[in-house]
């Protein structure tokens, strides 16, 4: 029998997942020197997950610049502190990078805020919003995407903390790592589906979306 998922997913229910974790190596960087040789590990890599964490504003009008940039394998995920390194020649060289595809949620955003630190033409870029649509889902956050195609649960807890801290702590690393690698197994997810087939679509409508929040 092949994977369920379903054209909605409900909010409610994910709570009641198991909890999932980036569980592999996760590095810091902090200079132009680390940039240049996590760079030239990340370009020989065939598929990388890349997102952005920008310190929240709890003032009206006013709006930080974007301050880390993970870039994740499946194994192995980088935190560049953009707020320490900015958007040096190292960075650009990796954003700009035409071969190795870079997997990402609401990507359009993620680049508007990235060129708020310096300018860069985008490389070979893959927005999963553009693609997991095929397979007839239409709730498309991160936390909903992996609780439809996998069944777990993606904490949210540390996204509105301070991600121009000195040091970040090791709830933030974990957090960070975990967005941009959760792209990388979207994605793959995305492409075995489509091309074995092997699912079912169930469609909720919003009706019976208020019947399982009253049943929760």
């Amino acid at each position: 029998m092949g994977k369920i998922i379903y054209n909605k997913f409900d909010k409610k229910l994910i709570t009641k997942l198991p909890r999932v974790m980036f569980e592999g190596t996760t590095i810091v960087v902090v200079s132009d020197f680390e940039a240049r040789k996590a760079v030239d590990f990340l370009l020989n890599q065939p598929l990388l997950g890349i997102d952005t964490e920008t310190r929240p504003s709890f003032k009206k009008g006013k709006q930080n610049i974007v301050s880390l940039l993970q870039v994740a394998t499946k194994n192995i995920c980088f935190l560049f502190r953009l707020n320490y390194i900015g958007l040096s020649d190292n960075i650009r060289r990796l954003l700009e990078d035409t071969t190795v595809p870079k997997v990402g949620l609401s990507l359009h955003d993620d680049v508007l805020s990235l060129h708020k630190k310096g300018d860069f033409k985008p490389g070979l870029f893959i927005d999963l919003q553009d693609h997991i649509r095929e397979l007839g889902i239409e709730d498309m956050s991160l936390q909903k995407l992996y609780a439809n195609l996998f069944g777990m649960k993606i904490s949210k807890t540390q996204q509105l903390s301070n991600w121009e801290a000195d040091v970040l702590n090791d709830k933030q690393k974990a957090y960070a790592a975990t967005d941009a690698w959760a792209c990388v197994m979207l994605y793959e997810e995305y492409l075995r589906l489509k091309e074995s087939g092997d699912y079912t679509l169930e469609i909720v409508d919003d009706s019976e979306s208020e019947h399982l929040d009253s049943q929760s």
